[in-house]
C-alpha cells in the first residue's frame, strides 16, 4: 500500500485537492509541479519546467499541462481540468478514482467501464517528463486523445496570445517538435507507440491560477494548444508520452520508464521520505553541484540557503562526504563576492564555520578539513576587518555593526514597498554569535594545523573583545534574555529565535546561566509542533497566520510564522543540555511533520507554517532548509539512541 494516498471523495473536492501539490525533480534542475488532480493553480506549475542556459539559467515552463480525452462507444469524455475565473472547465477531476504516490504519482481514472492508470515520472538525467498510460479495464477498444498546452515562458511570468509566437511544428519520430520563441530549447512531444498528431492550433484564453488570484497577483494567461495526439488502445495496452528538450528513440521509451521506476526506492516511512526529498533538492548541471533552495520558485545555488541545508541534505541524508564537498566547492567558487567582499546577508558567510564544524564532527578529519578549507575560512574572517565591507563594520568592542539605510541585513529580509519589515540595524544578536564562533574556530584550527602567525596575532585580541562585550551588549538582566538587536537607542526586546544562536554555536559567547535563560524563553514563547516562531505571540506585531494580501503575508513572514530549519539548532542544544533522555521530546517535535505529509506539498516539507494552531503549511512546498533540518533532527535522535 502506498505511503501517500488520496481517495475519490478527497480528489473530487476541489477545495481540498487543489491545495495539495506534487513535485518531481531531477539532477538537471528540471521539475514537474502541479496539483494532485493536475489542475495548475500557480504560475510556477507545469508538467515540464527546465533551466534555460541561453536565457540566463532561470527556469521556464515549456509544457504547462496535458488534457486527456477518452473516446468510447462513440462518446468523448474530457479528463482535463482548467480554471477560467470562477469556473472549472472541463471538470475531468470527477473521473479520478484514486491517487497513490509510492515511487511516483499514479492517478487512476474511471469512465464507466473504462479504467485508465496514469503515472508521472521525470527522467533522472534529462530535461524530460514521461507519462505512462495503462488501459486496465475496457469492454472494447477505445481512443485516447492527448492535448498539450504550451507556455514557453519564465516561471515567474505569464504569457498571452501574441504574433511573435511560432506556432508551427516539425515532425520527429512518433511525434512533433515545437519552439515558440528565440532562445528557447525545442520541446519534443513523442509517444512510444505509433500515434496520429492532428493539428488544430488554438489559444486557450483566460486560464486562471487560483492561488495567484487568492494572493492578489496577476493570475490569468493564454496557453497555446497545437492539436491532439490520437492513440488506439485495447485492454492491457500501455504506452509512454514523453516531453523533453531532446528527441528520444521512442522504441526504448517504455523500457526506460520501467527501468527508471524499478531503480527507485519505495517510500515506506518518514525517513525514506526525507532522503528522497534531499535527493530531489540537489542538482548537477553544467558541471555544477548545487542545492535548489525550494520548489518551485526558490533559486538554486544561494549562499545562505546552501550553507543552512548542506549538511542535512548530504551528511545526514546519505552520509556522503563526496556530495558535501562537491556542493561546497562549487558554492565557494561561485560565491566569492559574497564570501569575501559584500552581501546583504551579513551573517551568511560566517555560517561556513558551523558547516565545517558539523563536517568535522561527522567525519572526524579536522586536520584534512582545515587543510582544504582553512584558507577560505580565514578569508571570510579577514573580510570583516575595518574598511572591507560597506554593509557591516567591526567596532572597537569586537562586535559587528550592520547598517544600510532601508536594507534588511539579516535573514529576516521581507520588504513592503521597498521598506524592510524587520530592518534590525545595529548589533544583531545572531550575527555576532556567528561571528564569535567563526573567530574562535578559525583561530583554534590555525593554531593546531596552520602556520599563519599573522592571522592569529591580528584576530586573537578581537576574539577576546567580542567575548568580553557580547553579554554586556545583549543580555538584559531585567528581561532575563538576550536582546534581538541593539542600535543607538539601546537594546530591542522582541522575543525572536535569533538569540538561540548564542546558545547553539560550539564557541558560545554567553554563560551557561544565560543559555538556560534563553532556552526557557524559546521553549515557552516560540516552540510549536511545526518548528519555531519568528516572533513571540505576546508581541503587538505578532501575526500568526500567513494569509491574505502580499502585504499581510510579508508582515507575517518573520513576525510569527514558524520555521522548521530552526529545529536543527534547537534540538541540538537540547541534546547537549539534557542528553539522550531528550529523545522522546525530540521525536514529539518531529511528529507534527509526519501528520502533514499529505498537505501542501504531498510528501514534501514546506518553507513555513502558521504560528497559530493548527499550524497550516505555506510558502515553497518543498524547502531545502526544512528538509535538511528534519534530517539533522533524525540524525541527532539516532545518535543519542546509539544507533
Amino acid at each position: 500500500m502506498a505511503f501517500l494516498k488520496f481517495n475519490k471523495a478527497e480528489l473530487v473536492n476541489l477545495s481540498y485537492s487543489l491545495g495539495r501539490e506534487i513535485v518531481l525533480a531531477n539532477k538537471t534542475g528540471a521539475y514537474c509541479n502541479t496539483s494532485i488532480v493536475t489542475c495548475n493553480t500557480r504560475r510556477y506549475h507545469g508538467l515540464l519546467a527546465v533551466p534555460v542556459d541561453g536565457l540566463g539559467g532561470g527556469k521556464y515552463v515549456l509544457l504547462s499541462s496535458l488534457d486527456e480525452s477518452i473516446i468510447s462507444t462513440g462518446h468523448q469524455f474530457n479528463l482535463g481540468i482548467h480554471c477560467y475565473g470562477d469556473l472549472y472547465e472541463p471538470k475531468g477531476h470527477k473521473y479520478i478514482a484514486d491517487f497513490n504516490y509510492d515511487k511516483i504519482p499514479e492517478i487512476t481514472l474511471k469512465v464507466g467501464s473504462v479504467v485508465m492508470k496514469k503515472s508521472l515520472l521525470l527522467d533522472p538525467s534529462a530535461d524530460r517528463v514521461m507519462i505512462r498510460y495503462e488501459l486496465v479495464e475496457a469492454a472494447g477498444p477505445i481512443t485516447l486523445e492527448l492535448k498539450p498546452f504550451l507556455a514557453f515562458r519564465n516561471i515567474h511570468s505569464l504569457t498571452a496570445e501574441n504574433s511573435d509566437a511560432r506556432t508551427w511544428y516539425r515532425d520527429v519520430e512518433n511525434g512533433v517538435v515545437f519552439n515558440m520563441y528565440d532562445g528557447f530549447p525545442d520541446l519534443n512531444l513523442q509517444t512510444s507507440v505509433a500515434s496520429e498528431f492532428k493539428s488544430a492550433p488554438c489559444w486557450y484564453k483566460g486560464i486562471t491560477y487560483s492561488d495567484e488570484y487568492r494572493r492578489g497577483f496577476d493570475c490569468v494567461e493564454d496557453l497555446f494548444a497545437p492539436g491532439v495526439f490520437s492513440i488506439e488502445m485495447k485492454k492491457g495496452d500501455s504506452f509512454v508520452f514523453a516531453a523533453g528538450v531532446d528527441p528520444v528513440k521512442t522504441g526504448s521509451l517504455k523500457a526506460k520508464f520501467t527501468r527508471t521506476l524499478s531503480g527507485m526506492k519505495a517510500v515506506d516511512n518518514f525517513q525514506d521520505l526525507l532522503v528522497r526529498n534531499a535527493d530531489l533538492l540537489k542538482t548537477t548541471r553544467n558541471g555544477k553541484n548545487q542545492i535548489n533552495a525550494g520548489f518551485s520558485w526558490l533559486e538554486t545555488g544561494l549562499l545562505r540557503e546552501t550553507l543552512m541545508s548542506l549538511t542535512g541534505l548530504t551528511l545526514y541524508a546519505n552520509g556522503s562526504c563526496e556530495d558535501f564537498e562537491a556542493i561546497l566547492d562549487c558554492l565557494i567558487k561561485d560565491e566569492g563576492e559574497r564570501l569575501y567582499h559584500r552581501t546583504t546577508q551579513v551573517e551568511a558567510p560566517l555560517r561556513l564555520a558551523d558547516v565545517l564544524q558539523q563536517y568535522i564532527d561527522f567525519a572526524g578529519d579536522d586536520r584534512g578539513v582545515w587543510k582544504k578549507y582553512g584558507a577560505v575560512m580565514k578569508g571570510v574572517i579577514d573580510s570583516y576587518a575595518p574598511g572591507v565591507r560597506k554593509e557591516v563594520t567591526l567596532h572597537p568592542n569586537g562586535l559587528l555593526w550592520a547598517q544600510m539605510d532601508r536594507v534588511a541585513l539579516s535573514w529576516m529580509n521581507a520588504y513592503i514597498d521597498g521598506n524592510p519589515v524587520t530592518e534590525r540595524a545595529g548589533y544583531q544578536v545572531e550575527t555576532n554569535a556567528w561571528w564569535y564562533n567563526a573567530l574562535c574556530f578559525a583561530l583554534d584550527m590555525e593554531r593546531m594545523y596552520g602556520s599563519d602567525e599573522e592571522f592569529i596575532r591580528r584576530w586573537t585580541p578581537v576574539r577576546e573583545l567580542a567575548f568580553l562585550n557580547f553579554e554586556k551588549v545583549f543580555y538584559v538582566k531585567e528581561w532575563g534574555y538576550l536582546a534581538d538587536y541593539v542600535d543607538n537607542n539601546g537594546p530591542h526586546g522582541e522575543v525572536r529565535p535569533n538569540m538561540m544562536i548564542a546558545a547553539y554555536v560550539p564557541y558560545s559567547p554567553v554563560s551557561d546561566e544565560v543559555k538556560s535563560a534563553v532556552m526557557n524563553v524559546v521553549k515557552y514563547e516560540l516552540i510549536t509542533k511545526r518548528g519555531i516562531r519568528t516572533l513571540s505571540p505576546r508581541n503587538v506585531n505578532y501575526s500568526g497566520v500567513y494569509e491574505g494580501s502580499q502585504v499581510e503575508r510579508d508582515l507575517a513572514y518573520h513576525q510569527g510564522c514558524t520555521r522548521t530549519e530552526l529545529l536543527g539548532p534547537y534540538i541540538d542544544i537540547c541534546f547537549r543540555i539534557v542528553g539522550p533522555s531528550y529523545v522522546p521530546r525530540a521525536e514529539y517535535h518531529i511528529e507534527g511533520f509526519v501528520e502533514d505529509i499529505n498537505k501542501h506539498g504531498v510528501g514534501c516539507f514546506s518553507e513555513l507554517y502558521d504560528g497559530d494552531p493548527p499550524h497550516e503549511p505555506h510558502g515553497a512546498v518543498s524547502s531545502a532548509c526544512a528538509t535538511a533540518a528534519l534530517l539533522r533532527c533524525e540524525y541527532l535522535i539516532a545518535k543519542n539512541l546509539g544507533l
